[in-house]
């Protein structure tokens, strides 16, 4: 019998939420997607010292080295990765810019030149973009000059409606922290089909598929095996590497999800800024996640710009 990760790839396809050179290689997933907090416990590890040094020692004549190091970085882990897997890399734009449209525009061809410049061409990177109303509409304009998007942090059936409306490829709805969140609130566990993360997602998914909306729908931080076997058939699943190791420990045959295809389908609804804000503002869950979510990936930013003016400073 195989292993249910080699089950599961059979239904979806699978992302490596890690910038581990060394976990990609081993769990030879078909795209990375990478994070602040990610790129942040990447330079912290003794393997990534010659890169960092590297990056640091090519800044070192720009009018901000640190601000220059950390984009050059987040690109040098983007580009080894993509040397392992045969699909795409999604970088993040710095989470303190998620409600300035014309900054998150400026990062993001910026990031996109950088990969150019050393050889990735746009077509194997996707732009991560919070799911602000501001990043919304950044990515919707990116997207019209050519460059795809990953629209991150989103919690809401509001900003899925907003996104696919945007024309953006690709959004990442967050299992693992919507559980949380239910779970805190209603001092319950949940698993399988009842947990609100993957109801969340299929909810999504039905409506993408029934009102024809091309953009993809990959599932993202998850908890444990069983959300991920709940949404089996899912455009794309990006699972962390521990994960990743335990379904390919374990044998069985998984199958779609009945929950993608059965259930509430939500009739087309063609959100202006108000009623986004507004349909947004009514879901707790959603307000309070996002905002925690923007404040985590911009305090692990802060660390990563910390630990590279400590090694400027020293003259590593």
């Amino acid at each position: 019998m195989s292993s249910k990760l080699e089950s599961l790839k059979q239904h979806t396809l699978i992302v490596a939420d890690t910038g581990d050179i060394d976990a990609i290689r081993t769990l030879q997933p078909v795209d990375a997607t990478t994070n602040p907090s990610l790129l942040l416990k990447a330079a912290e590890q003794e393997s990534y010292n010659p890169l960092l040094n590297r990056v640091i020692t090519e800044a070192a004549r720009s009018a901000d080295p640190v601000a220059e190091a950390c984009d050059r970085f987040a690109v040098a882990v983007g580009s080894d990765i993509i040397k392992l897997i045969p699909g795409r890399i999604s970088t993040e734009v710095d989470a303190r810019l998620s409600f300035d449209r014309p900054a998150t525009l400026k990062k993001a061809f910026e990031l996109v030149e950088r990969y150019e410049s050393v050889g990735v061409t746009r077509d194997r990177v996707l732009i991560k973009i919070a799911s602000t109303w501001e990043g919304i509409q950044a990515a919707a304009e990116l997207e019209r000059a050519g460059i795809q998007c990953n629209l991150t942090l989103l919690f809401s059936f509001a900003q899925a409606k907003a996104c696919a409306d945007a024309g953006v490829f690709l959004i990442s709805p967050f299992v693992g922290r919507i559980y949380d969140w239910y779970k805190k609130q209603e001092g319950r566990d949940f698993s399988g089909l009842d947990d609100p993360g993957v109801q969340s997602v299929a909810r999504i998914y039905r409506y993408y598929k029934q009102h024809l909306y091309n953009t993809v729908v990959m599932g993202a931080s998850f908890r444990n095996i069983g959300q991920i076997e709940a949404l089996t058939g899912c455009d794309r699943l990006t699972i962390s590497p521990a994960l990743l190791q335990s379904l390919k420990e374990e044998d069985g045959v998984l199958a779609p999800s009945p929950l993608l295809h059965a259930g509430q389908i939500d009739d087309r609804d063609v959100l202006n800024e108000e009623r986004f804000r507004w349909q947004h503002n009514e879901d707790a869950m959603a307000t309070e996640k996002l905002a925690e979510g923007i404040r985590a990936f911009a305090a692990d930013q802060v660390k990563l710009e910390k630990l590279i003016a400590a090694r400027i400073k020293s003259g590593v």
